[in-house]
């Protein structure tokens, strides 16, 4: 299968390495020049298990020149998923699937309004990632699930085919008809771990061994399942601690959430589309959410301090598709 990735940092490589090795060919797309010239140099370095290995692929910092793929995945920060849409036009055939695997709320909305909702897929992923060094990716794939669906509940033939060869490849996928309620129950994981990993600057080892961080984080949860309650949409825990414990399940001590991973590279974070969009809901729904409100305010406030000018995200746009 021809796959390209939009937006490879540390999860969308160590998901393209992955999934290279196991034989389709992959281009992964990110406007860090080092890491795509590391890339080229000497292939992607995947670390698991503590080993490393170098896998071929091919990379590049934009979309120039690109040709159609079968599958296009969406990994770019949520703030620029309009400006990756509007690139990965080159990148769309009749058949193509787009499928966006970014954490938070309403990127497959941006998608479908500028690719056509017919090529777009729902998608989450509990796999993880951590950049090393440029092209050397700590891969958190092993034991993690993605699980992909049409937006109409229908399990199609497409979403049970792709589900099919993901978890062949080494990406345990599996097919929804209920796409609306994994997104939902993936952004409370987002919830349970990620503010609170970029505000203290702790990996999983540290932060799971602090009960006062636990006692928020599922503070923080139950204001999302009371807002999720409160807008009809089912989840499949009525515990807020499971969430939580499910956030690190399999993944290495030493791991670091993305949004904390975010601040240490001086970028914006995804907070308004996690904690952001659980107080929005919230209010939406009329429900008083005061701990995710509490949490965006002071990831804002670490935010001020990033360089003047920093964009987010991972994927380079040509000039005339950036969005002002």
């Amino acid at each position: 299968m021809r796959i390209c990735i939009l937006g490879a940092g540390a999860l969308g490589s160590a998901i393209g390495g992955t999934l290279a090795e196991a034989g389709h060919a992959v281009t992964l797309v990110n406007r860090n020049r080092p890491h795509v010239e590391a890339i080229r140099e000497r292939g992607l370095v995947l670390r698991s298990d503590g080993r490393d290995r170098a896998i071929g692929l091919e990379a590049a910092t934009d979309t120039t020149g690109l040709t159609p793929s079968e599958l296009v995945l969406i990994l770019v920060k949520s703030l620029d998923t309009e400006a990756a849409a509007f690139a990965a036009r080159p990148l769309i055939g009749p058949e193509t699937v787009v499928m966006s695997l970014q954490n938070g709320l309403g990127q497959e909305e941006v998608l479908s309004s500028i690719l056509g909702a017919q090529h777009v897929l729902g998608g989450r992923t509990y796999a993880g990632g951590v950049l090393l060094a440029p092209g050397h990716v700590l891969s958190g794939i092993e034991g993690k699930e993605t699980i992909i669906g049409e937006f109409d509940g229908a399990v199609t033939p497409r979403v049970t085919e792709l589900a099919r060869i993901l978890t062949a490849a080494g990406l345990e996928t599996r097919a929804s008809a209920q796409i609306r309620t994994v997104i939902w129950d993936k952004l409370l994981v987002n919830v349970s771990t990620g503010a609170l990993a970029a505000l203290t600057g702790l990996t999983y080892g540290e932060l799971y061994r602090l009960p006062e961080i636990e006692e928020t984080a599922i503070a923080a949860v139950a204001e999302a399942m009371a807002v999720a309650e409160a807008l009809g949409i089912p989840l499949t825990t009525t515990d807020p601690r499971a969430p939580w414990r499910k956030a690190s399940a399999g993944l290495p001590p030493d791991f670091k959430t993305s949004m904390l991973q975010s601040l240490e590279n001086g970028r914006p974070t995804e907070i308004d589309f996690i904690n952001g969009a659980v107080v929005r809901e919230g209010r939406r729904a009329g429900v008083d959410t005061p701990v995710n409100a509490a949490l965006v305010a002071l990831i804002r406030g670490l935010e001020t301090k990033l360089p003047a000018g920093l964009a987010a995200g991972g994927v380079a746009m040509p000039p005339r598709a950036r969005i002002a």
